[in-house]
């Protein structure tokens, strides 16, 4: 039996207390232990410079780890502008940077907030069609763009948002 399937035979049954703190940790350690894996074959130096666009830019690559209850405990989201192209394989630089975003289920709205250096409220649009809002943003050189998957639809009437020192607060109301 691997050690993971022990650890999940023997934490049955003690799903709360130490044994079930140490069994997430685990799991949380093991994840991050496979992520640093997968990193390697992205991580390397190079010339940022050189791409074809006339331009220098900055790489941006991070990761926010979410920990919580269900069958998904543990969610590795990357963040940034460094994408692995599907077609060539190649790791590419992209001028358009992903924000780190995170979504909240609160009392009477959802939350989602979004961190984006630079960043102030004229420079901000938001775009919802169905249950997918679009967050795009630009000051100068800085771009970003995400798509965010809602829980439901949400009318854009009812929502809104402030930014200040590039922390993008949008809240969604029923």
């Amino acid at each position: 039996m691997s050690r993971k399937n022990k650890r999940k035979t023997e934490d049955k049954g003690s799903e709360g207390g130490v044994a079930g703190f140490l069994g997430n940790l685990t799991e949380i350690v093991e994840r991050l232990g496979e992520l640093a894996e997968k990193t390697k074959e992205i991580s390397g130096e190079g010339n940022l410079s050189d791409l074809g666009l006339g331009k220098q830019l900055k790489g941006v690559y991070g990761f926010n780890v979410k920990v919580g209850l269900g069958e998904d405990r543990i969610k590795v989201q990357p963040f940034g502008n460094i994408k692995r192209d599907r077609q060539s394989g190649e790791t590419i630089v992209q001028e358009v940077r992903e924000p780190m975003v995170d979504v909240f289920e609160e009392d009477d709205h959802l939350r989602i907030v979004a961190e984006m250096p630079g960043i102030g409220p004229d420079d901000v649009t938001l775009e919802i069609k169905d249950d997918v809002l679009t967050i795009r943003a630009e000051q100068g050189e800085k771009k970003y763009e995400k798509e965010v998957l809602l829980p439901r639809s949400y009318s854009r009437e009812k929502v809104e948002f402030s930014c200040n020192n590039g922390m993008l607060d949008i809240k969604c109301f029923e």
